[in-house]
């Protein structure tokens, strides 16, 4: 009977190392693609249940895989491809979670972001992914374990405190820090505690060190406005010839062709790549970019719409002008404001939807050319 259950247990250890990698890169892709269409909004209650639930899985796991293994930091990490072990699937559980929460960060901030200027937060997220997925024996070490739980926690509390305090700015971002220290604190208290082995000399300073870096990183991000400005996000943007107003968020415009309105139906892409559409005007004529940036219920915050052209001589963007708007909460397809703009130089143009720390919210870019004629506009509602 024991041989039975050997034979099985190898048997299960084989099949175990063959599969491991080809079942972490299918569930990477296909936790990414997942969470991608499911979450759509950042403050549903499913969505914060949902990653709170995570969180929950993956402190649990994390805490129970040290509390069974009471060696020294300095002991060889025990072999992960024993299904016999409770640790073999604590420690896959945990992998699993993680890989759920920080694909799901990776969706919420690249929703909320453009990659002209969030890739490097963009990228520390992307590499937290990839790295739990294929750097599981990494998941034994104290260290380890305690950065990416940090980084979760940090995540987390920069989207959840602003709608919580119904404010954003650079005060609920140092709140939405001590929340995190202190929640990663008491996850080390409940270590040290019960684990003491696990939790001494080098190790001690290792966690610590890691805790100090990703925190100094994070601030250093979002004072140089590199760290998406959750919870908003930009839901849609147009540039058009003319706006009139036919009720509270509901707007009549002019635009230009059916190529022009392909275009501005690709708002997403637009708007995260940063790409380019051509308007024909006049000299002298005004433009109009509209916007509907979505706001969490009881959220009231302030956008800018900076107005900038491409001086070639100087090399440089030129601001043209900087409009200051409103947005409210509550709406699930965002709060529609526009800004108008006379444009008295032809040429690349571009208007950053930003906060007013200048977290860039989204980016609406087109290149304007001059001719003598308007071109034939067509009309259509919006809102």
């Amino acid at each position: 009977m024991a041989q039975g259950k050997t034979s099985v247990t190898t048997l299960a250890r084989t099949w175990y190392l063959r599969l491991e990698q080809p079942i972490s890169s299918i569930s990477l892709i296909g936790g990414f693609v997942f969470d991608a269409f499911t979450l759509r909004r950042v403050n549903l209650a499913w969505d914060s249940f949902w990653v709170i639930a995570h969180l929950a899985v993956v402190t649990v796991s994390m805490v129970w895989v040290n509390l069974l293994d009471t060696s020294a930091p300095s002991v060889k990490p025990p072999k992960l491809a024993d299904p016999s072990q409770l640790q073999f699937w604590l420690v896959n559980v945990m992998q699993f979670f993680f890989g759920g929460l920080l694909s799901a960060y990776l969706v919420v901030y690249f929703r909320s972001s453009t990659i002209i200027t969030s890739w490097p937060f963009l990228l520390i997220l992307a590499v937290a992914l990839v790295a739990n997925q294929t750097l599981k024996r990494r998941l034994t070490r104290l260290s380890f374990q305690i950065a990416l739980l940090f980084l979760t926690f940090y995540a987390f509390a920069i989207y959840l405190m602003p709608m919580l305090l119904g404010r954003i700015g650079a005060e609920v971002f140092l709140i939405s820090g001590v929340v995190s220290v202190a929640a990663i604190v008491l996850v080390l208290t409940i270590l040290a505690a019960f684990s003491p082995e696990r939790f001494q000399g080098r190790a001690r300073w290792a966690v610590l060190g890691s805790v100090a870096g990703i925190l100094a990183v994070m601030n250093f991000l979002y004072f140089l406005g590199l760290i998406p400005p959750l919870p908003l996000s930009l839901k849609q943007a147009g540039v058009y010839h003319s706006l009139a107003v036919r009720g509270p968020g509901q707007y009549t415009v002019t635009t230009e062709s059916s190529r022009t309105r392909r275009l501005t139906s690709m708002s997403f892409l637009k708007r995260f790549f940063s790409l380019s559409q051509r308007v024909y005007l006049k000299a002298g004529d005004s433009l109009v970019v509209y916007t509907a940036v979505y706001c969490p219920t009881r959220l009231h915050a302030k956008i800018i719409h900076e107005w900038q052209y491409y001086d070639p001589t100087r090399q440089a963007w030129i601001t043209r002008a900087r409009v200051s708007l409103s947005v409210v909460g509550g709406g699930p397809t965002g709060y529609r404001t526009f800004s108008e703009v006379t444009v008295t130089t032809p040429g690349p143009w571009r208007v950053d939807v930003e906060t007013p720390r200048g977290q860039v919210i989204g980016r609406v870019n087109f290149d304007v050319i001059f001719q003598n004629r308007q071109p034939p506009l067509t009309t259509k509602n919006i809102g």
